[in-house]
């Protein structure tokens, strides 16, 4: 949600036409995120989110923006895309393809409490069942395969002490058999900022479904856990949210110690990737990668095992 493509006044505003919004008002960039360029526009009907795609296929954008219809559809809070009078979410601005989306109401939290927790695994569990007969799914963009060959093209670029813990944990990660676990689309980045609530601390809003892919659904928790939980009794709140909507399997609870590490790595990876490979934006966010190399160290010293 950096800004990396500049869009003008005029030209926003003849984008905008086919979907009959009324007038152009405003339109100002969102300095937030990694991968796509965003706005908030405002017209005479209201208020939406512009997302312009800077580094995705069609058939994944194709895929992205079919997957919020649904889920929305199947009482997930998440933005729904707008269509035109011939059914096209998406169209070229500036060049790129662009999707204009609503924005959903509320903030997000920095600090959950247990509470949160629990309606975020519910949600998460929702989230699965509702996608789970999606018809033409991608497989996650950040899956084991990206991870592998990420980790790799980044041995040569990272401090010495980075590369002999990366060389470890792609060794490791490369042996682990995940092919018992239930797999279907996930969201892949569910981080606190892709979470809005309410003013009644009610969850309002699942943001950011431009890392959604099929995988193992324990990885998707697993992001969510390293996220959201900051200690034990967040992380039970989770998980008993999560089990509430669809119980672990045997193999799942086997699998979670070695998946918090690959859901670990996943992000260190990015934000690596991000640090050495940046890409020019007029306004770029830069996350520090260090937070999930100091993540990924913890959890390779001591795992954690999950109550049968």
């Amino acid at each position: 949600m950096s800004v990396y493509t500049t869009v003008g006044r005029d030209e926003l505003a003849a984008w905008l036409q086919p979907l009959g919004l009324g007038e152009l008002i405003d339109h100002a960039g969102i300095a937030a995120g990694m991968q796509n360029s965003n706005y908030f526009v405002t017209t005479t009907r209201g208020r939406f989110v512009l997302t312009i795609f800077e580094r995705v296929e069609t058939l994944a954008l194709d895929f992205y923006l079919a997957l919020q219809d649904r889920v929305a559809s199947r009482g997930i809070p998440s933005p729904q895309p707008l269509a035109d009078g011939d059914g096209r979410r998406w169209r070229l601005l500036a060049g790129k393809p662009a999707a204009l989306l609503t924005c959903l109401p509320g903030a997000t939290v920095d600090f959950p409490a247990a509470r949160h927790c629990q309606l975020v695994g519910e949600t998460l569990a929702r989230l699965h069942l509702a996608a789970v007969d999606m018809p033409q799914s991608l497989p996650n963009p950040c899956g084991a395969s990206w991870r592998q060959a990420v980790g790799k093209a980044l041995l040569p670029l990272v401090l010495s002490d980075e590369r002999e813990l990366l060389a470890d944990e792609l060794a490791f990660q490369a042996k682990q058999d995940y092919s018992r676990l239930p797999r279907g689309i996930i969201h892949a980045d569910l981080f606190r900022d892709n979470v809005l609530w309410d003013t009644h601390g009610q969850l309002s809003g699942v943001l950011d479904f431009y890392f959604a892919g099929e995988d193992a659904l324990l990885f998707d928790l697993a992001v969510v856990a390293n996220d959201w939980c900051a200690d034990a009794a967040a992380l039970a709140a989770l998980l008993a949210g999560y089990a509430g909507q669809r119980a672990l399997t045997e193999a799942e609870i086997d699998a979670w110690p070695a998946m918090r590490r690959a859901a670990a790595l996943r992000f260190w990876l990015l934000r690596l990737e991000v640090r050495h490979q940046p890409r020019a934006g007029e306004v770029v966010t830069i996350k520090n990668p260090d937070h999930f190399r100091a993540m990924l160290t913890r959890f390779r010293l001591a795992p954690q095992a999950l109550p049968r």
